[in-house]
């Protein structure tokens, strides 16, 4: 069920389907309307929350990317909502001189576990970082096994297991903190018992209604919709600051002014061998200072990048061109780094050791069954398939999210790129071996949203197509270092 929310999300921003829309009401009401219920404590209101929850999903459904949690999402645009609703609320009651608080935080502890932790529960899983809060909505909110976890998490199963165990043992420090002791256990047990409650009968007609059909809602809702989204847009635009000045400071890393000064004569917007080529024997990792732009390239066995993620580094350490076949059995720093290694001879064994050294990660290399892409001939002798020559002369390839040329050029640059955009194994099968001349577009989240409709009406005129399958296929598994 969780591998084709995303699906359904996609179905739904393509061509506006009701039905789509409704499965993900179906699949996530009883989620969003606990949560609601449980943080504003009136029916009324929550219902009102878990409508607004549901026009952001339908408003934002174009915008989220194919790694999305829809689970988790959800419930964290809920906390938004209602953060929101109990702000309106208060206002409200100051104004009118009210004698007291209709909210649940204020209400008595009782002798049971969950009337203690029903009341602090949003507030704490907030406190938690992103992947644990995740971890937590999938395994106890939403009752999910270590496997599907794992598939969601993009990790191993023994490192879901693990995520899970540590998230729980912070959430249950956040408790500690707000004066609630209890066992681990206990609140697993409470929490997986309690936190999602069958949503009131109808509720899923009207949400569906008034998010998918466009419906009029109510000043009251709309209000908590801009509420919301604005608290959504100030929180992005908030780690995005705290981002910038963590990669700023490099915490742990010691970089010298020379060095700094060695790195901006390599750093730049663009594909440039030729720089790469004039600089000294040398391998660097530095956090990316300068900018977030993603750039790398390589030419006589040196290599280099600029704003590339974690993942991508040490993808590119150990001689993968995507980070699509990477499984994470151990957690990635999330800033960026710019790279380089031109050394005269060695430069994968050099990146690889400054990787360890550096994120205080190892990778090997083994053969794991997964879903894949498979590119195949669909028609032969389609135009927009031009035999090249069999020499590299007059040879180049361009390529973006949404446009990939060649002239001259195998196959393989195309699946390269598909597979690098769309985060997702692509193998030919075609059995083309020889080069050609190709120009191919589509719409930019097509590929990143892994829609793969859109992609195969873009490949008719080349006459291919991409086909789901299974295959065991060599993954870098990415290891804490010891």
């Amino acid at each position: 069920m969780i591998s084709d929310d995303m699906t359904l999300v996609r179905e739904f921003a393509a061509g506006n389907s009701e039905p789509a829309f409704a499965a993900l009401v179906e699949r996530h009401l009883s989620l969003v309307h606990s949560s609601a219920r449980r943080q504003v404590g009136d029916d009324h209101l929550a219902e009102e929350i878990t409508q607004a929850v549901f026009i952001i999903l339908a408003r934002k459904a174009a915008t989220l990317g194919p790694k999305t949690i829809l689970s988790a999402w959800l419930y964290r645009t809920t906390r938004y909502a209602a953060a929101d609703a109990l702000k309106a609320r208060r206002r409200r009651q100051l104004r009118e001189q009210e004698a007291y608080m209709q909210s649940t935080l204020n209400e008595p502890d009782t002798d049971t576990a969950w009337e203690q932790l029903a009341p602090l529960l949003d507030d704490a899983m907030a406190d938690l970082g992103e992947t644990d809060r995740a971890a937590l909505v999938l395994r106890f909110f939403e009752n999910k096994s270590a496997r599907e976890i794992a598939a969601v998490l993009r990790m191993q199963e023994a490192t879901a297991q693990k995520r899970v165990a540590r998230a729980l043992e912070k959430l249950r420090a956040q408790f500690v903190k707000r004066g609630v002791t209890l066992a681990a256990t206990v609140i697993a047990g409470a929490v997986a018992a309690n936190s999602v409650q069958a949503a009131p009968t109808g509720l899923a007609v009207t949400v569906t209604a008034a998010a998918a059909k466009g419906a009029t809602v109510g000043g009251s809702t709309l209000t908590l919709i801009k509420g919301a989204l604005k608290i959504m847009a100030w929180t992005k635009a908030k780690m995005a600051v705290v981002s910038g000045v963590v990669i700023l400071l490099a915490a742990g890393t010691t970089i010298t002014v020379m060095e700094i000064q060695d790195h901006r004569s390599w750093r730049f917007d663009g594909f440039d061998s030729g720089v790469l080529e004039r600089q000294p024997p040398q391998v660097h990792i530095f956090p990316s200072q300068f900018h977030r732009n993603s750039h790398g390239w390589g030419n006589n066995g040196r290599m280099a990048g600029t704003g590339v993620t974690a993942s991508t580094l040490v993808s590119a350490a150990y001689g993968f061109a995507t980070t699509a076949r990477t499984m994470l059995a151990t957690d990635l720093p999330e800033r960026r780094y710019d790279y380089i290694a031109s050394l005269t001879n060695g430069n994968p064994e050099a990146l690889q050791q400054a990787v360890k050294r550096e994120l205080g990660v190892i990778a090997k290399i083994e053969m794991h069954e997964t879903n894949v892409m498979f590119l195949k001939l669909k028609a032969p002798n389609m135009p927009g398939l031009k035999p090249g020559t069999s020499t590299l002369a007059n040879s180049y390839e361009s390529w973006n999210p949404g446009h990939y040329e060649a002239q001259n050029r195998f196959l393989g640059g195309l699946v390269c790129t598909l597979e690098q955009y769309a985060n997702f194994p692509v193998i030919d099968q075609t059995g083309f071996t020889n080069r050609f001349d190709l120009n191919l577009s589509w719409q930019p989240d097509d590929l990143t949203n892994q829609n793969w409709d859109k992609i195969n009406q873009a490949l008719v005129p080349l006459g291919l197509e991409l086909v789901p399958g299974h295959a065991s296929i060599a993954m870098l598994v990415v290891e804490q270092a010891k």
